[in-house]
């Protein structure tokens, strides 16, 4: 069975042109549930572990440097399919190859600064959502805590 959560980051370029707004309006209305969610700004070490699988990759640093310009939102969504249907949601990395109607197609401003950040499986959907939120910062509709 597929699982509940992903991880979103709303990225420093899409936070600068004030697409928070929209993005989470989005993410409401595609039917996902914000279970914990934070303003923060990552330091060059945070964002080297949080981006570490792409180390040896020629954009690494250029990814690096981007995530750390400004602030960002990180935010845990549930919902069956989740990481799926955000994907889906948020549409292909490159823009100009996103569907219509995708995230990516309305607020990116390129390959690299492309509005938001979703988990790729749910294993590291799980990851993802410990590196940002301890588990008492995570809860469900009926109050409990998402594990």
């Amino acid at each position: 069975m597929a699982g509940r959560i992903t991880l979103t980051m709303i990225k420093p370029g899409a936070v600068k042109n004030e697409h928070i707004g929209h993005i989470l309006t989005m993410i409401s209305e595609a039917g996902f549930r914000i279970s914990a969610m934070k303003f923060a700004q990552l330091r060059r070490s945070q964002a080297e572990a949080f981006y570490k699988v792409h180390k040896d990759k020629t954009f690494f640093n250029a990814l690096i440097e981007y995530m750390i310009s400004g602030p960002l939102v990180a935010a845990i969504l549930e919902k069956d399919n989740a990481v799926k249907d955000y994907r889906e949601l948020i549409g292909a990395t490159d823009p100009t190859k996103a569907d219509n109607g995708t995230i990516r197609k309305l607020f990116a401003e390129s390959v690299q600064k492309n509005a938001v950040h979703g988990s790729d499986s749910d294993t590291n959907a799980q990851i993802e959502a410990n590196f940002f939120f301890s588990t008492s910062e995570r809860f469900t509709e009926d109050g409990y805590i998402l594990l």
